[in-house]
């Protein structure tokens, strides 16, 4: 910066802060006083001067042919006195105790004595604080006070969160206008069509008889022709709620024959550019231009301690998905069936709870927004646990105690909903470095190492649902540090450590005839290989083995390449040598939006 100019700021900053502290002492020392704001059984002392300075409300009111009597005593109707405090606070001292409590109250305060400094402090705050609970409020606050930068804030949250938004109670309560802001965007982030629709019904049935006024309008926000035929014959033309109404019909009518290749000619408008093509022109019930949400694709996350990284096995190209120096490198990672990514892992000192302080750290991947979110902490401490998921809860299974070093059996649930932590049937034996794997609602705990520091072959099996655990048959190697991955109804397990070492060893539980049999062995021993199942493919990643020196010794280094198993050939076949971004990572299949990611 040019020195003259850095010096004028300096000098500028200077003086605001000597005017700023004048001011608030002339107030606190009640001197000067030539304004008293009635609001509610309270009377504010301010100067004119301030009120006029920042809002042109009251400088439009102090310059008017009011009498000197109402200036001086200033009625402000319907206002809470302790909103107005707070208001001129801030005018005084910049200054503002916001909170989710009174953030509404003073925005829209500041909206109608036209406060600029504060509704953009309100703005600011509400911006950073949207949620999947509260950005419907937020959007139409932003529409009821004409805050334009608010709205298109708060209608792009919903629509990157439609899926999920969509099932809010809010969400039933919008007006017509709001829903069509919503609807009717390209960066609706949906994968089907269908959802749209489905969503739109349900809206309308929570209020039939005055939404049903405007439902033709509703209808054409929704792209019925990127849904497929099937799904528009047995839902759409079917239902009941579209039928008495001839409009729709019409349209209805109109979306058949353009299922069967007849589009309507468009309506040429005069003033529109001869550049736009005739599919422009249509009306929006038959737009087939994709959401931005159909654009996501089946990709291999790996989580490490700096960046969560997407990797396409089929295009060999990766995307940036979120920083994550927040996450402990030694952490367990799993993907949910609704594609929603957990990780737990650390130490987390918790000097609030006396009667047990250690915790562990634990995270939900926001791919939308690139960032991780801080859940509540695991409440036990562990390490070499493992982690699993059915009827909307996480599991962290067994492990080591991370102050004690003894070995676990305790297993602890999170209930997404509840957003909270319990504990939940212990598994039959006390484990650690062994491997969990979530299939059809049911949660498997496979090998590890049991008190003995011995390697055990052990199966369970958990039902959530009789909330006990079930011996299965035993794998055929006993191992701990192993991959484990699902893969065409089997259960697949790869290298780990036995008691004479590392193993290359492969084998498969099926599920369905209850038996494990031998897989083809992988290429090398080692252990931690993630195994990932995405786009119904088999790959092998990373992991560590015994490499040799250049003293010819043998030691244990990590190695991050990437294998595939050929289901075909029985066999496993080399993809890539090296990937980066594997290294002290754990691997994970997941769907996430090409829209939102940033390629490396």
């Amino acid at each position: 910066m040019d020195p003259t100019r850095e010096l004028k700021e300096e000098l500028r900053l200077y003086q605001s802060t000597l005017l700023q502290d004048g001011l608030k002492e002339l107030l606190d020392e009640n001197k000067f006083i030539d304004c008293l704001l009635k609001a509610g059984d309270k009377s504010i002392p301010c100067h004119r001067l301030i009120l006029a300075a920042c809002s042109p409300y009251f400088r439009e009111f102090f310059l008017s042919d009011e009498s000197e009597e109402k200036k001086k005593n200033m009625e402000l109707d319907n206002v809470d006195p302790t909103i107005m405090e707070a208001i001129l606070k801030y005018l005084y001292s910049a200054d503002i105790d916001l909170n989710d409590g009174n953030v509404q109250d003073i925005f829209a305060l500041a909206s109608r004595f036209q406060i600029p400094s504060v509704f953009t402090v309100c703005v600011t705050y509400l911006q950073k604080r949207l949620s999947p609970s509260n950005c419907l409020a937020i959007f139409r606050l932003g529409l009821l006070l004409d805050c334009p930068r608010l709205a298109v804030t708060a209608r792009d949250y919903v629509c990157d969160r439609f899926s999920q938004i969509c099932h809010e109670d809010d969400f039933l309560q919008l007006a017509t206008h709001e829903l069509i802001a919503i609807i009717s965007n390209d960066s609706l982030n949906v994968e089907k069509e269908e959802t749209v629709f489905e969503a739109v019904m349900k809206w309308a049935k929570m209020d039939k008889e005055n939404k049903v006024k405007t439902l033709s309008d509703v209808f054409d926000c929704i792209r019925f022709r990127l849904m497929t035929e099937k799904y528009f014959k047995d839902h759409v033309e079917k239902e009941e709620l579209l039928k008495g109404d001839p409009e729709i019909q019409k349209k209805i009518k109109v979306i058949i024959d353009a299922f069967g290749g007849k589009l309507p000619e468009p309506a040429k408008d005069k003033g529109v550019d001869g550049d736009v093509g005739d599919e422009d022109l249509l009306p929006g019930y038959l737009s087939d231009i994709p959401r931005h949400g159909m654009f996501v694709k089946d990709l291999i996350i790996m989580v490490s301690d700096t960046a969560t990284v997407a990797y396409d096995p089929v295009e060999n190209e990766c995307y940036l998905v979120a920083l994550s120096e927040q996450i402990p490198r030694n952490h367990s990672s799993i993907v949910t069936k609704s594609k929603q990514v957990y990780v737990i892992g650390g130490l987390y000192v918790d000097e609030e709870s006396k009667d047990s302080p250690l915790k562990s750290y634990f995270f939900q991947l926001d791919s939308v927004g690139g960032e991780w979110v801080g859940l509540p902490p695991l409440p036990s401490a562990r390490c070499l646990f493992g982690m699993g998921e059915a009827d909307n809860c996480i599991y962290a299974i067994a492990g080591k105690d991370l102050q004690s070093e003894e070995s676990l059996d305790t297993v602890f649930s999170y209930d997404v909903k509840a957003v909270a932590w319990k504990e939940a049937k212990k598994v039959p034996i006390k484990v650690y470095g062994h491997s969990i794997v979530s299939h059809n609602g049911l949660i498997y705990c496979i090998g590890g190492k049991t008190d003995d520091k011995k390697c055990t072959g052990r199966m369970f099996v958990f039902n959530p649902k009789k909330g006990d655990w079930k011996d299965l048959p035993p794998m055929r190697t006993a191992r701990s540090m192993f991959g484990v991955a699902v893969h065409k109804n089997m259960i697949y397990i790869a290298g780990g450590v036995t008691d004479d070492g590392l193993t290359a060893l492969v084998e498969g539980y099926d599920i369905a005839k209850n038996k494990w049999e031998t897989v083809t062995e992988f290429p090398q021993e080692r252990s931690s290989i993630n195994l990932v199942t995405s786009s119904g493919s088999l790959y092998a990643i990373g992991g560590f083995a015994m490499v040799q020196l250049e003293s010819q010794e043998f030691a244990p280094s990590e190695v991050t390449d990437i294998w595939k198993f050929e289901d075909d050939k029985k066999e496993w076949s080399g993809m890539l040598k090296e990937i980066q971004y594997a290294s002290g990572a754990t691997c994970l299949d997941s769907r996430l939006n090409l829209f939102k990611l940033t390629k490396l």
